[in-house]
């Protein structure tokens, strides 16, 4: 570990950081340009064969960007896109993006930086930041916005320039370094140790925009929320949203055994997929949608007397003809992702004569992430880590994930060398309780 990694980890002042030398180089997940076609033909696409994990050059710093000591990260979907390159090569993103100046040229090259959540310290500024300095404790937003377009004034996801980080840009937080802008910057909830706090920015935010904001589903008290995917990274945070906003939330999920975590996450209805008799292309058959519509219809009703209001899909395929069957006339279907294919069959009769209206989300905005960044640091919102692996075993961590055999997030240590490290106010921490802070822990 170089010198400025080791300072960075003690805990060292701002003056230390500033006057040890950058190394030149530094250790990442990546994925190589050389390798785009190794999954041409082939079913099981095993993300372990793609990762790899080794060293590659420290980029230039620009004037609005910072260099974070990475402690920790976690696993998002797009992780298992890249490594899949599917559904379509990041190293096509990395060299459109790399045509629109000096600065992006930096991230068009022969591999990809993954990963969009990052914990750490602050290291180096960029000549043009002005609201965080060296040393400062900060988790990283998964999106880089242009804040000289127009639209990024209104809401920055409405921006043509906005890119998910470490997906469509490069030098993402699978790593032991990274370069972001300064306008990708929260802080890091004090109470938290790395790997919980780098489990939740992408995620929670994500779930905050659409089941909260003005630009999602504006979910109100005694709202009946369907939540696909309740015990993954993102369902698991909307299940808490929907219960600290006075909502019902009704949750769907692959296992009993994930049944059971998110009953302990006080989840009011709890349905097992096996009870739908659905697989994950199902959802092009007409006749099985209304079939499992109808099921699970008639579950909702049964146990909380009326159709949900909102539902909340990122599955897709497999379950967004359904999700338009059950929900009630004039409600929303909020969907930011397709975990099981991008084309969705439901029958337009259900939209347009019940009202009902279809709302995407990708990611957040940072006024969205620092709202919902703000409820983890009040203890209302909790991280949703389940387990952690180093860095070095990012095909495995990302192999779970892609194979769904995780609850919640799955963490990866960068430059923290074991679990339970960064956190700055312990008596908070004790106050809030360590079995609430990890209500996924070891699952």
């Amino acid at each position: 570990m170089d010198a400025l990694s080791q300072a960075a980890l003690r805990g060292a002042s701002p003056q230390e950081l500033a006057e040890l030398p950058v190394p030149t180089e530094f250790r990442a997940a990546h994925t190589r340009v050389e390798d785009i076609e190794m999954f041409e033909g082939v079913e099981d696409k095993d993300v372990r064969k793609s990762l790899h994990v080794g060293n590659v050059p420290m980029p230039e710093l620009a004037p609005d960007e910072v260099l974070v000591a990475v402690m920790a990260s976690s696993v998002n979907y797009n992780t298992v896109w890249s490594g899949t390159f599917a559904p379509l090569p990041t190293f096509n993103f990395l060299k459109a993006y790399g045509k629109r100046g000096r600065w992006e040229a930096r991230h068009d090259q022969p591999y990809h930086v993954l990963g969009s959540d990052a914990s750490g310290v602050i290291v180096r500024v960029g000549d043009g930041v002005r609201r965080w300095k060296i040393g400062d404790h900060v988790n990283v937003s998964p999106i880089q916005l242009d804040d000289q377009e127009a639209a990024a004034q209104d809401d920055s996801m409405l921006s043509e320039g906005q890119r998910a980080w470490g997906y469509e840009t490069n030098f993402g937080g699978l790593a032991d370094y990274t370069v972001v802008r300064a306008s990708q910057l929260v802080p890091k909830p004090a109470h938290l140790t790395w790997e919980e706090s780098a489990s939740a920015t992408a995620c929670a935010g994500t779930a905050y925009r659409m089941l909260v904001s003005n630009h999602g589903a504006r979910m109100k008290q005694g709202d009946v929320v369907l939540i696909w995917g309740a015990a993954g990274g993102v369902g698991a945070y909307a299940v808490q949203l929907v219960k600290q906003g006075g909502g019902i939330a009704v949750g769907v999920v692959s296992s009993e055994e994930k049944a059971e975590r998110l009953r302990e996450l006080g989840c009011d209805v709890v349905i097992n997929r096996s009870e739908l008799g659905i697989g994950d292309r199902d959802g092009t058959d007409p006749e099985q949608v209304i079939a499992a519509g109808k099921r699970l219809g008639s579950i909702i009703r049964r146990e909380t007397g009326e159709d949900p209001h909102i539902v909340f899909d990122y599955v897709g395929q497999a379950t967004f003809g359904i999700s338009m069957f059950v929900l009630r006339r004039g409600g929303a279907i909020v969907t930011c992702g397709s975990s099981t294919g991008y084309r969705h069959q439901y029958d337009n009769r259900y939209l347009w004569m019940k009202l009902k209206r279809v709302i995407g989300c990708h990611a957040a905005n940072l006024q969205e992430l620092w709202e919902s960044n703000r409820l983890i640091d009040l203890g209302r919102i909790m991280p949703m880590l389940s387990r952690t692996y180093p860095l070095q075993e990012i095909g495995e961590a990302a192999r779970l994930v892609q194979q769904n055999e995780h609850i919640g997030k799955v963490g990866v240590l960068c430059l923290a060398p074991t679990t339970g490290l960064g956190v700055t106010d312990p008596a908070k921490r004790a106050r809030l309780g360590e079995d609430r802070i990890n209500p996924l822990k070891g699952a």
